[in-house]
């Protein structure tokens, strides 16, 4: 009988610069907690403490298998300057199947 492929998720945070965008994805694919981790500029507009505020932010979208989401998760927060880090798990539904198996493979 053949065995079913670990699910795939996504794990995206924010971080307040570039320079805190390469390390913590450099420390989470070191630690081949996930694949790939891709970096992103945008603007955010947020309510924070009953005001409405606007940042330029630096998005991470990191891609993992399913069992290694909750220790990605710990290891954003350990390693995150924020005080409420945005931390958001997404499964993947469907995808490239090699590079879905790049990803398991990368995560072992």
């Amino acid at each position: 009988m053949k065995q079913r492929a670990e699910k795939i998720v996504v794990v995206n945070t924010t971080v307040e610069n570039e320079e805190q965008a390469l390390a913590l994805a450099d420390l989470i694919v070191r630690s081949r907690l996930a694949a790939c981790v891709q970096i992103l500029p945008i603007r955010s507009v947020y309510r924070w403490k009953g005001k409405v505020e606007r940042a330029s932010e630096y998005l991470l979208l990191a891609k993992t298998r399913a069992s290694l989401a909750g220790k990605l998760v710990l290891h954003i927060k350990a390693h995150h300057a924020y005080e409420v880090p945005e931390i958001l798990v997404a499964p993947v539904l469907k995808g490239h199947p090699p590079y879905l198996a790049w990803i398991r493979a990368e995560t072992e």
